[in-house]
């Protein structure tokens, strides 16, 4: 799951330069957190239902297990509902049109607190979003000055 949140994450972080549009923060709040909690609520159970000797690639299982087997059931449920939402997002934001600034992640502490550059002087935040096709002739490169 890891990797799905990695992808998830890479979606709302460049969706505004590869499309022009923004995605709703509240549906994206939300959306994260159905999708943690869901996959909290199924693989979690998971983990521990192995640990008490549910055995895998079953088709039936011992009644002792079935609260929790519903347990991780609802946390799937709740996943796909979060996936989803996120869909509609996809839909609203197309819908509605929130046109996206240049660089949406300027002012955002979290970057800043990284390290000591900021996002502020990455190439990509520096065009229009979405970008023009062929704006470079030849790859541009990046020197670094010393900080004063």
């Amino acid at each position: 799951m890891g990797a799905v949140f990695s992808l998830f994450a890479g979606i709302y972080y460049w969706f505004g330069k590869m499309t022009g549009y923004t995605l709703s923060e509240t549906l994206g709040k939300i959306q994260f957190w159905l999708l943690f909690i869901g996959v909290n609520l199924t693989f979690g159970v998971q983990h521990f239902l192995g640990l008490s000797g549910l055995p895998r690639k079953y088709s039936d299982y011992p009644d002792a297990f079935a609260g929790w087997n519903a347990v991780s059931s609802f946390g799937s449920l709740v996943s796909l509902i979060s996936v989803l939402l996120f869909v509609y997002m996809l839909y609203e934001a197309f819908t509605v049109k929130r046109i996206s600034p240049i660089n949406q992640w300027a002012n955002v502490e979290f970057f800043s607190a990284l390290s000591d550059t900021t996002v502020e002087t990455s190439l990509e935040f520096i065009h229009n979003s979405p970008p023009l096709f062929h704006t470079y002739n030849e790859l541009p490169y990046l020197v670094h000055s010393p900080k004063a």
